[in-house]
């Protein structure tokens, strides 16, 4: 059973979101605090560059230890008619305002709207993933690592179909998962929601093999945590099988616009509001997730 909670949800695990700061304290101790800022959509129109520095000020009040990023780094470039000075002036963008938080650790993904597709050729050093996986400074296209006793995974979402892991990253991350030690606290990021409920407000988007990592991740329950996402540009809470998921709302909102008839107020997309999450990781395996809309 899906369980949906968009203001607060303690769970067996001790997981916890709240719209604003979360009413209990954890009896562990924190180690670790993150930065969870997914679908910056960054573009030069509607001051997108000044607002997002600004959100990236008010994050760093919380003092946090990284930052993930969550894929849709720039607002596009994977339509046709994005041409090459398109693709490097959204790119030149998010290089200058990151250099804000140049002395934060920072871990991206990949999202769907990040990759050039309609460049000359394969060839081309701009096409594909490749590209941006330099732009952002990823290890790989999907990659792992370890930070204070927590194990981190960053997942490529974007394969055939759309939101699902190709075969070699699956042998990788079931490999991977096994080769961990019993009871390591693991945490879990991708582009596109693992499981979520905010996907049947906006007519999908959610994993496509979510039966088979639901099951992955029962055998591995004792080191699965918590798994973050965005691409829907709305913020939820869903717990299966005592794991938490959380989708984190965008930095963008509604694209950095206004919004439409549907939003709920300016910016927002429906009914969540543009912002970000905190993290706070703590060694017995609590999650608390924490949901800050950000006006600008």
């Amino acid at each position: 059973m899906l369980r949906r909670n968009l203001l607060k949800n303690i769970a067996l695990t001790g997981s916890a979101l709240a719209l604003g700061q979360p009413s209990f304290a954890a009896a562990s101790k924190r180690v670790l605090r993150i930065a969870h800022i997914t679908d910056v959509h960054i573009r030069p129109e509607y001051n997108a560059p000044t607002r997002f520095m600004q959100c990236l000020e008010a994050i760093k009040a919380h003092q946090p230890d990284i930052f993930l990023n969550g894929g849709d780094t720039i607002y596009a470039a994977d339509y046709d008619h994005i041409t090459r000075e398109r693709v490097n002036e959204q790119w030149e963008i998010w290089n200058k305002c990151i250099a804000s938080v140049k002395h934060y650790p920072l871990y991206s993904c990949l999202g769907n709207h990040d990759m050039w597709w309609a460049a000359p050729g394969k060839d081309d050093g701009m096409y594909g993933k490749d590209y941006v996986v330099k732009q952002l400074s990823m290890p790989g296209r999907y990659y792992s690592f370890s930070k204070n006793n927590w194990h981190f995974f960053i997942l490529d979402s974007n394969n055939d179909p759309a939101g699902s892991l190709d075969a070699a990253q699956s042998s990788w991350f079931e490999e991977s998962l096994h080769a961990l030690p019993a009871g390591t606290p693991v945490l879990v990021m991708s582009h596109y929601p693992l499981l979520a409920a905010c996907t049947h407000l906006d007519g999908g988007g959610m994993h496509t093999d979510f039966k088979y990592l639901t099951e992955l991740f029962y055998r591995h329950r004792d080191k699965i945590k918590a798994c973050i996402s965005g691409h829907i540009h709305l913020q939820d809470s869903v717990v299966y099988n005592n794991l938490s998921y959380y989708c984190n709302g965008a930095m963008s909102g509604f694209w950095w616009e206004d919004g439409d008839k549907n939003s709920a107020a300016k910016y927002y997309y429906l009914q969540t509001p543009p912002g970000y999450a905190i993290i706070d990781l703590y060694a017995d395996g609590t999650v608390v997730n924490t949901y800050h809309p950000h006006k600008y």
